[in-house]
């Protein structure tokens, strides 16, 4: 991750949802490139008469070649047209939305024709079948188009088919002829395809080569509201049109690009998704933005902007009603601080309540930085231009002692080296799992692979048989399990395992950042010739990402071989990577296709993998090792843990740190420090081994055995520390500084024992000191004074030794006393 902060809440903000509205308005600039084609209110076919359509709908290429089929929908065309002949307007168009037949969902409309009919005293013979009939030959002559979300409620059985006689032969020709190019395994997607695109020219009319880019997305939008699941099949048409070349080049690789994905949002769009209530520090907030924008990429852009207008302003509004001046009360700028430090959140328990949990917040200080920035940059700015930044120039209030990170620095670097050293030596536990549950998902995908549909799969010891699934994806493969009967998709967990692995590996053997794992291309694997040898050695280039700069990393064998398997599994027939174009979750755009190393298939098309994919293939890597942290919870890695047990296990092998800067691509070898973690034995045996390299550099003569009369003097030494008023604490060795006029050493620790002692002492010198101040022995009073100092200094600490507050708790009752 980058050092970007991400707030996961904002209650109890009121942020607008992502509305399938909001998306389309998000992407209103990519819509207006795109714009589906209007529905026209005339056409040829529409204004035809009674005869004439009756006539053509009945002639080739209508006419059917078996005879109950072309009865059927001369009956059903012959009963349809006189029921809109009795509806008001001049086309066919006109009168079949007077009807009101698209109001009622599905096959139900056919009650409207079949009332009519009845009224009439027409035979209600094959009246379902063939007022279907009927409406298929409409819709297919271009008679009428019916809108998208109503012919989304119908299945349509027969229509592509029919679409490719009478409406585009070429056009589904060649779609077949793309399809046949496929796996076999695709057909049923592509027949859904084809469904899609026969719907398109129902509701557009023209043909194949007439569909627009725009109608696709109109169609994908009218799918997300009619229906509520389809997944890749919802999009599969839109990828197969632009394999036929129908759409210009500049259209996007993937109908996605104007869903989900949102794109870059606005400055102010930024700001609005918090409902900031004075406008004026709204506009303050968005012109600082643009001020700062030149100077940041956009994920940094969003966290500011995040901060500025969603922690600070609008919590600020919630705690003082009515604010609109940057200038804080006192009162609510410490009610912020404090609310600033917890973060909030609503989980659901077991019993489905949901509850507010609190947790520190542990970026609480960079929060605070970014306002203070807020702050100093307005007044530093004020200076320049003092009629616009002028008059929001006021007193910060947060101040530099607020924002200092020594401490918080020291308790980051305590938790991420106690992760390194939870995880580095399980690491080896996690490789060897993930591999063996690789091979074994692969080799029971082929085991039931070869086994035929209802037989139990080999060597699963009667535990799983291949399932009978004639509805599901030609592609995957099913098992079920003959204890419970639950079925297990082999084909997903066997791509599921694999990747696991191969992003472990990867992870592991690079030390590259999660946001750089997903960037890897083919390309990024080169050679290189040295020049000394002519050697040829393997490269692993890594594309900039968080420092903006391209660096190149030996491939060691065990890499090359992962790296190998990644580009054996992709390579299509033709032997290339397919190019995918993958989302940038963090700037929000769309990246140009590229050979990704980590994609895979979904449906027809390839996908790259997100962040939250790789997250989850590591969560279930580690669920099927049974790996436990210290308090017996699951144990958890992260794809920068890896990072660290990179750097951490390089160092401890004897890798210089600034090589370690700069395989990681630190800025900063401080980085790459912090990067490493510190185990206690390591510092044991770093001192030792100071100690060793000491003694060699000092003379012999200290390190030889003491002789009697040293090892003697030495226990003397102990035996005189003993005097009248208590204990010195003079080193070995060492003179008496006051030649043993200890009431003034402040190495000696007094015995409480002897404080009447030290008492009369005092008193001693204060009437020595009288007498000589009477005398006029000037010169001793000063030596007596230093001494009265010390003895009352000795005094005072044998007093607050001893003296220690207490508690009368009281002499302990019988209850039945205190109840008299």
């Amino acid at each position: 991750m980058t050092a970007v902060v991400k707030h996961a809440t904002r209650k109890p903000l009121e942020v607008a949802n992502a509305t399938a509205e909001q998306a389309q308005a998000r992407n209103s600039r990519l819509r207006e490139r795109f714009p589906a084609r209007t529905p026209e209110r005339w056409w040829p076919q529409t204004a035809q008469s009674f005869d004439e359509t009756l006539k053509r709908l009945t002639a080739p290429p209508f006419r059917p070649a078996a005879n109950g089929t072309r009865a059927g929908r001369r009956r059903g065309v012959t009963k349809l047209l006189h029921w809109l002949s009795d509806q008001p307007g001049d086309t066919w168009q006109q009168r079949w939305t007077a009807t009101g037949a698209e109001d009622l969902p599905g096959a139900t409309w056919v009650e409207l024709p079949q009332s009519w009919l009845s009224e009439r005293g027409s035979s209600p013979s094959h009246d379902r079948e063939d007022l279907a009939s009927g409406l298929l030959m409409l819709i297919c002559g271009d008679m009428i188009r019916p809108a998208l979300p109503w012919m989304l409620t119908r299945t349509h059985r027969y229509l592509a088919s029919v679409m490719a006689e009478v409406r585009d032969p070429d056009g589904f020709a060649r779609l077949h002829q793309l399809a046949a190019t496929g796996p076999t395994s695709s057909r049923q997607d592509a027949q859904i395809a084809a469904t899609r695109i026969a719907t398109l020219l129902a509701c557009k009319g023209g043909r194949i080569g007439d569909i627009t880019v725009g109608d696709c997305v109109e169609l994908v939008d009218a799918q997300r509201r009619v229906h509520a699941r389809g997944g890749q099949k919802k999009v599969d048409f839109y990828l197969r049109l632009r394999a036929m070349d129908v759409f210009p080049e500049d259209a996007p690789a993937t109908i996605r690009a104007f869903g989900l994905a949102l794109g870059q949002l606005s400055i102010e769009e930024l700001v609005d998704r918090y409902r900031i209530q004075c406008r004026p520090v709204r506009d303050l907030i968005v012109d600082y933005l643009r001020e700062r924008q030149p100077s940041l990429d956009f994920t940094s852009l969003d966290a500011v902007s995040r901060t500025l207008a969603g922690l600070f302003w609008a919590r600020m509004e919630i705690m003082a009603p009515g604010i609109d001046s940057l200038r804080l009360p006192p009162a609510a700028a410490r009610a912020w601080k404090d609310d600033l430090k917890v973060k909030k959140r609503t989980v659901v328990g077991p019993d489905g309540k949901s509850a507010e949990v609190s947790s520190p917040r542990l970026n609480a200080k960079d929060e605070l930085m970014r306002v203070r920035a807020f702050y100093l940059d307005i007044a530093q700015w004020a200076a320049e231009e003092p009629a616009r930044w002028g008059p929001w120039a006021v007193p910060c209030p947060i101040s530099d002692d607020e924002i200092h990170k020594a401490k918080e620095r020291k308790r980051r670097k305590a938790r991420m080296d106690q992760r390194t050293r939870e995880r580095l030596p399980v690491l080896p536990i996690l490789v060897s799992t993930t591999d063996r549950r690789r091979r074994e998902a692969a080799s029971l995908l082929q085991a039931a692979a070869d086994t035929e549909p209802g037989a139990l799969i080999p060597d699963t010891g009667g535990a799983l048989r291949r399932a009978i699934a004639p509805k599901a994806a030609g592609h995957l493969t099913w098992a079920e399990e003959t204890s419970s009967g639950r079925r297990r998709n082999l084909t997903y967990e066997e791509d599921e395992a694999f990747w696991a692995f191969a992003a472990i590996e990867v992870l592991r053997l690079t030390g590259i950042r999660n946001e750089e794992l997903l960037e890897l291309t083919h390309h990024s694997v080169t050679q290189y010739r040295l020049p000394s040898t002519g050697e040829i050695v393997s490269l692993l280039q890594i594309a900039p990402s968080k420092t903006d700069t391209e660096r190149l990393l030996l491939v060691s064998p065990e890499l090359a071989d992962v790296l190998s398997a990644i580009i054996s599994r992709l390579r299509g027939p033709s032997g290339a990577v397919p190019l995918v174009a993958a989302y940038d979750v963090r700037e929000k755009v769309w990246n140009p296709p590229m050979p990704l190393l980590f994609q895979r298939g979904i449906g027809s098309e390839h996908r790259a993998f997100t962040p939250t994919a790789i997250r989850k293939l590591l969560i279930n890597a580690l669920a099927a090792t049974g790996l436990t942290n210290a308090e017996g919870e699951a144990l958890s890695f992260s794809p920068h843990d890896f990072r660290r047990i990179f750097v951490t296990d390089a160092i401890m092998n004897g890798l210089p740190p600034h090589i370690a800067q700069v395989i990681c691509g630190h800025k900063s070898i401080d980085t790459t420090i912090a990067y490493k973690a510190v185990y206690p034995a390591e510092t044991i045996e770093a001192h030792r081994a100071f100690i060793a390299r000491r003694r060699t550099s000092r003379p012999s003569e200290e390190y030889r055995t003491p002789t009697e009369e040293e090892w003697d003097a030495f226990l003397t030494h102990f035996e005189k520390r003993k005097v009248s008023i208590g204990t010195c604490a003079r080193a070995f060795g060492s003179p008496c500084i006051h030649e043993h006029a200890c009431v003034r050493c402040s190495l000696l620790r007094p015995d409480p024992a002897q404080r009447t002692r030290l008492a009369d002492i005092r008193d001693n010198l204060i009437a020595r000191i009288a007498e000589a101040e009477r005398e006029g022995w000037h010169g001793e009073v000063e030596g007596l004074k230093v001494s009265l100092s010390g003895a009352e200094d000795k005094l005072a600490q044998i007093d607050g030794r001893s003296q220690k507050a207490t508690i009368s708790l009281g002499m302990p009752t019988t209850r039945s006393e205190d109840l008299e």
